[in-house]
């Protein structure tokens, strides 16, 4: 990993930005490709689907609707310790996904004016769950279960064919739809089945969603920005981001495995340190000299680390590596500082905040609780991550009796004259004519 000296310098969010780029060139290059696929889909439908399983997947005459049989077969084979465990995982993310759902709001305006604040959930929602270098089963429980938690009575999942399954989804993914009672699936993978989803696809009864949400590659997130307007997207969750902050106590070693772990996801994952110790720094790029080459994934790890992306950022002090955090507004933030608990406020933006040493991202991932669908490429500034208020549309539902509404009839229609909109306030004076 490359050392980025930042110490001794005024710097402005921007020039933080600049120091350790994001890899967003594929991005760029997948925004047109995905849109002519989206395309494709909408105009020709299944037949599209087909042809783009046949050439990314290299997969032909697959059910491209699931047969529940499939579904069935895959739960009755899956290992009883995932069984198990995706079990626990639900729970947990049940559990936190709830807290999410606001309560009703009513508001009395006066005697009579009633406003009531309401959050309906979406009636159709489609996931999508990645199948490339990873099997994601645990993205199927991050994404199914706060909808359902939002009251979505609705959900259909969607995940590549495989070409070492005879074309099925990978049966792991199948089985985790089954145990959340998910039983529309389609094997399709992409942008293509993004465009699926929000057009719909009459020849194998896929009605259009109200909401698309999922991870994938930058292909999938170029598609959701395609069909954005057309249905409600997530967050366009790119190549994974950590962002370590610790001080001169921190154990190395740790660090080091947490940076390693999420640069396994994929060559452009961005992973880096920012510290105000150089000691620190030294022994972490030693830790990761030693642990890297030993994992399974070595080479892509490698890419990762090597990467623009990634770096070891020295700043002079804490208030610098915050304000350096807030500006680079990581997908996941981890905090490996002595006093992460109380230094956890000051740090804004971020996907998911990681606080101590012993609260890894992989927890997160997988058992925490927590949503593993978060925002990345600097989104957290602005986007939250996905929860059960992805599924979810606030709505007001106003009540006037004739009283309330007279004690307002004459500011109605002022106002309605200023504008120079007389019928607005027209319609008011007709409730009060003969």
């Amino acid at each position: 990993m490359r050392t980025i000296d930042l110490r001794g310098r005024e710097l402005s969010p921007a020039d933080m930005l600049a120091a350790v780029p994001r890899a967003t060139q594929a991005r760029a290059e997948a925004l047109d490709t995905a849109a002519r696929i989206v395309d494709d889909v909408r105009e020709r439908g299944d037949a599209a689907l087909r042809e783009q399983a046949e050439r990314f997947d290299r997969v032909t005459g697959h059910d491209i609707r699931v047969p529940a049989a499939h579904i069935d077969d895959a739960l009755a084979a899956l290992a009883p310790e995932v069984r198990s465990a995706l079990e626990e995982a639900i729970r947990r993310v049940r559990l936190a996904s709830a807290a999410q759902v606001p309560a009703p709001q009513t508001t009395r305006i006066g005697d009579g004016a009633v406003i009531t604040q309401r959050w309906q959930p979406v009636q159709r929602v489609g996931v999508y769950i990645p199948g490339g270098k990873a099997v994601y089963p645990s993205s199927v429980v991050m994404n199914v279960v706060p909808a359902q938690v939002a009251g979505v009575t609705q959900i259909a999942l969607a995940s590549p064919p495989q070409a070492d399954q005879n074309g099925r989804v990978h049966p792991t993914i199948l089985a985790a739809a089954g145990l959340l009672g998910v039983t529309e699936v389609y094997a399709m993978g992409g942008a293509g089945a993004i465009g699926a989803f929000a057009h719909g696809v009459s020849g194998i009864g896929l009605d259009p969603v109200d909401v698309v949400s999922g991870p994938g590659n930058n292909y999938v997130a170029s598609a959701k920005r395609a069909v954005a307007g057309v249905v409600g997207t997530d967050s366009e969750a790119g190549a994974t981001e950590i962002l370590v902050v610790a001080d001169a106590a921190a154990d190395a070693r740790l660090i080091a495995a947490d940076l390693i772990s999420q640069a396994e996801h994929d060559e452009q994952a961005s992973a880096v340190l920012v510290t105000d110790s150089v000691d620190l720094a030294d022994r972490v790029v030693a830790a990761v000299a030693e642990l890297a080459p030993r994992t399974r994934h070595a080479a892509r790890v490698a890419a990762a680390l090597d990467g623009p992306q990634s770096a070891i950022v020295l700043v002079d002090d804490r208030a610098m590596a915050t304000a350096f955090s807030n500006a680079y507004a990581p997908e996941h933030l981890e905090l490996h500082l002595d006093d992460a608990d109380d230094a956890a406020a000051a740090f804004t933006s971020a996907g998911a905040v990681f606080v101590g040493d012993q609260t890894p991202v992989s927890l997160g991932d997988y058992m925490a609780g927590s949503n593993h669908v978060l925002p990345t490429g600097g989104q957290a500034r602005y986007a939250p991550g996905l929860g059960a208020y992805t599924f979810l549309r606030p709505q007001q539902v106003i009540a006037y009796d004739r009283e309330a509404l007279a004690a307002v009839r004459a500011g109605v229609v002022a106002l309605a004259n200023t504008e120079i909109l007389p019928a607005h306030g027209e319609a008011i004076e007709a409730r009060f004519t003969a």
